[in-house]
């Protein structure tokens, strides 16, 4: 064997050898290129994920904010609609004939009567007239004086002798009464 063969011979193993590492050298590279891969889908899929949670989060928070937004537009409204049908009420109340006022002035002085025998008796300027004939025609309401016209939509406020007692007839008063105790049911009317 001459020395070109052994050079040849070197050099082939050297080839073989280079070709050896840089198919491990390779494969070690796919590995390593694989594994960042699979991380970086791993990150990627965590990374959109959350995104999705984010953008979901962020979503619902704004529905629900607008969804309290309108039941408080609502509630408003509806209050406003409550408010005018009090209003009106008693604007109706007021309005009714001279007759259904004094009658129902009689029942409420008789009622306060039971807890002051004597006193003044306030209401507003258009009753005047019928509160002091009540007074002059009715022999039981005689301990009884009419005092200044107060701002009341109507009925009656009785005050006992010395101020120490007062007893609020007032239509408002009354209506107030029945608003607290049926306004629930009333809304449960108008708004289902």
């Amino acid at each position: 064997m001459g020395l070109e063969a052994v050079v040849e011979e070197i050099r082939e193993k050297g080839r073989s050898e280079a070709a050896k590492i840089r198919q491990e050298s390779q494969a070690e590279t796919d590995r390593i290129l694989a594994a960042a891969k699979k991380q970086s889908d791993v990150i990627k899929f965590a990374a959109e994920e959350e995104a999705a949670k984010q953008s979901s989060r962020l979503v619902g928070q704004d529905i629900s904010a607008a969804n309290l937004l309108v039941k408080r537009e609502l509630l408003n409204t509806q209050k406003a609609l409550l408010d005018k049908v009090y209003e009106a009420t008693l604007s109706e109340i007021a309005a009714l004939p001279e007759s259904f006022h004094r009658e129902a002035i009689k029942k409420l002085l008789a009622e306060a009567k039971t807890e002051i025998p004597k006193g003044t008796i306030f209401c507003n300027s258009r009753d005047v007239t019928a509160v002091k004939a009540i007074i002059t025609e009715h022999k039981e309401f005689a301990g009884f004086s009419v005092g200044k016209p107060v701002n009341i939509d109507g009925g009656i406020v009785v005050e006992g002798e010395g101020g120490a007692l007062q007893i609020d007839y007032s239509y408002c008063t009354f209506l107030a009464k029945v608003w607290e105790s049926g306004l629930k049911d009333a809304s449960d009317i108008l708004f289902g």
